[in-house]
């Protein structure tokens, strides 16, 4: 385990990367993504910060709590319904329009639902376009200013040689299983347990594609554990009132909101500094939310074997095709 200590201190060393570094955090208006924001423009110096979101009364409270927190920092809330990906294409437009580079892109949209297969106007379930399909969209999109980032360092420490490039998406490394493939957006097959598989295994295996394509950036997919965020939301009020009971009594395992936004931003940050990658040289990082290492290498490895993953990223970029163009 990492301890907390040296997640705070290896956060500290932001400022080494000097003024202007630019976070976008889809999902930023609640939970991990703005935690994980918060913990940025505490570290950074004159950061600028896009939170991607719906809530226009929470992003107008965040802007306000972030600007106080750090004076220097820009905070712009980029409204969008992130289930439709050309939706995403616009919110991303508008990051391009304002930014040349992207140092740091997390990705923690996704809602908790029992329902069966709810598909959007474009064709797609929007539990999996939450969880994979647009998350894919908005690294697809970012890659250009990512590779700005990476190649144009601003730091004002001899320490930091290289620019900051990091794209952090916040699901369930470890959670892999196996991928119906004849159905991998889930037209015939939708179950909650299959979109869950579905969406955690498409997403080590096609950050591993672009781990390879582009070296870079990192490329992370964390399993943030047992998290008290406003997820649940959109529950009825029974059962609203059971899972407050379940995170009582699951209270000595649970992960402070807090403490999950500092190690989501080491996640990002820190451990491309000490550690080389966990699997082999190309390939994503899968941590833990200790920061340790995990992923479900029985999986991975035989569809790894398999060149699985090309598959993948080819559906994925046919989708793309399909709905944007």
């Amino acid at each position: 385990m990492v301890s907390l200590n040296a997640v705070v201190q290896s956060n500290s060393d932001l400022k080494d990367y000097g003024p202007g570094l630019v976070g976008v955090f889809v999902g930023g208006t609640s939970g991990i993504g703005e935690a994980t924001a918060r913990s940025f423009v505490k570290y950074a110096t004159s950061p600028r910060v896009y939170l991607v979101g719906r809530n226009d009364a929470q992003a107008t409270r965040i802007t306000d709590e972030l600007e106080q927190l750090n004076p220097g920092s820009r905070v712009v809330f980029v409204r969008c319904d992130v289930s439709l990906l050309r939706l995403v294409d616009e919110a991303c437009k508008r990051i391009q329009e304002r930014e040349e580079k992207v140092n740091l892109l997390v990705l923690s949209s996704g809602i908790f639902t029992t329902k069966a297969r709810t598909e959007t106007t474009e064709g797609l379930d929007k539990k999996l376009c939450l969880d994979y399909y647009s998350r894919m969209r908005f690294i697809s999109n970012l890659l250009p200013q990512l590779h700005a980032a990476a190649s144009r360092p601003n730091a004002i420490s001899e320490k930091k040689s290289k620019g900051l490039a990091s794209v952090v998406s916040v699901l369930e490394a470890g959670g892999e299983g196996p991928l119906i493939l004849e159905d991998l957006p889930l037209k015939d097959n939708y179950s909650p347990k299959n979109c869950a598989k579905h969406a955690i295994t498409m997403t080590s295996l096609s950050l591993g594609e672009l781990a390879k394509a582009n070296p870079s950036v990192s490329f992370v997919h964390t399993y943030p554990g047992i998290v008290k965020t406003g997820a649940f939301r959109d529950f009825g009020a029974v059962t609203q009132a059971l899972i407050r009971v379940l995170f009582v009594v699951a209270k000595p395992w649970t992960v402070p909101v807090e403490e999950c936004g500092e190690r989501h931003l080491y996640a990002a940050v820190g451990l491309p500094k000490i550690r080389t990658v966990d699997e082999g040289a190309g390939r994503p990082y899968l941590v833990n939310w200790d920061g340790e290492p995990r992923g479900n290498q029985n999986v991975l490895g035989l569809y790894r074997e398999k060149k699985i993953g090309k598959v993948v990223w080819k559906h994925t970029v046919d989708v793309f095709r399909r709905t944007c163009s």
